[in-house]
């Protein structure tokens, strides 16, 4: 399935990109949205796929061993991957105010906040793999709640220390994509009790790159789709 994004550039500098993605992951989201903040939706032609470790894509593995999505394919058909590595090369291809600030404190706080929003997706997918994905016979409970934990433990830090008033940045963009899919899959409660960080995040959901981008579909676990 190919998404709206598909127009292709004349120019071999700015020539056409494919983006290997999936409507359900947050990592594939965040260096959709982060490409469409630097104003580069129409040089990137977006192409879904489906991944799961039980469930194997050739077409992903050729590009990536690791068999996992986002992949950019270069115009000189090198493939970049994760979304962290795709975000960076994506903001040296324009020339407006870097998502991503090449030095100094900003930089570090931004890359921080990134960190934090990659953490919460992966806590966030260890936790569905023991409530909802593995077999119920092979789920370990403690497991579940340590990875709980993470995710109530982030969300209180992030109201007490996210600033709402920072500009545009890849540490946001990581966040709001990570935030919405725990909010799609029904993981964890981030809002309630949390006025600050709920206010913001429903701020960046009104954003247009956001409001392009929502998930939609299933997992696909040896060809069954999971809830």
């Amino acid at each position: 399935m190919t998404t709206p994004f598909s127009q292709k550039s004349d120019d071999i500098q700015n020539g056409n990109h494919t983006l290997l993605y999936q409507t359900h992951s947050p990592f594939a989201r965040k260096a959709l949205v982060f490409a469409l903040e630097c104003g580069l939706g129409n040089r990137i032609e977006v192409i879904h796929q489906e991944t799961s470790p039980t469930n194997r894509n050739d077409r992903v593995f050729r590009a990536n061993p690791l068999g996992k999505v986002p992949v950019l394919i270069l115009p000189d058909g090198m493939a970049l991957f994760d979304s962290d590595v795709i975000c960076e090369y994506l903001d040296s291809l324009h020339t407006s105010r870097k998502l991503i600030p090449v030095a100094g404190t900003e930089r570090w706080q931004v890359l921080r906040l990134q960190a934090l929003a990659q953490g919460i997706c992966d806590a966030g997918v260890a936790y569905r793999w023991e409530t909802n994905r593995r077999p119920e016979n092979l789920r370990y409970p403690p497991l579940a709640e340590g990875q709980k934990t993470k995710l109530i433990e982030a969300f209180d830090y992030l109201e007490n220390e996210l600033d709402p008033q920072a500009p545009l940045n890849g540490g946001q963009i990581a966040l709001a994509t990570g935030l919405d899919w725990i909010a799609f899959r029904e993981l964890a409660d981030f809002r309630t009790g949390r006025p600050r960080l709920n206010q913001w995040y429903e701020d960046f959901c009104a954003r247009p790159s956001m409001v392009q981008t929502g998930y939609s579909g299933q997992t696909h676990d040896q060809g069954q789709p999971s809830p």
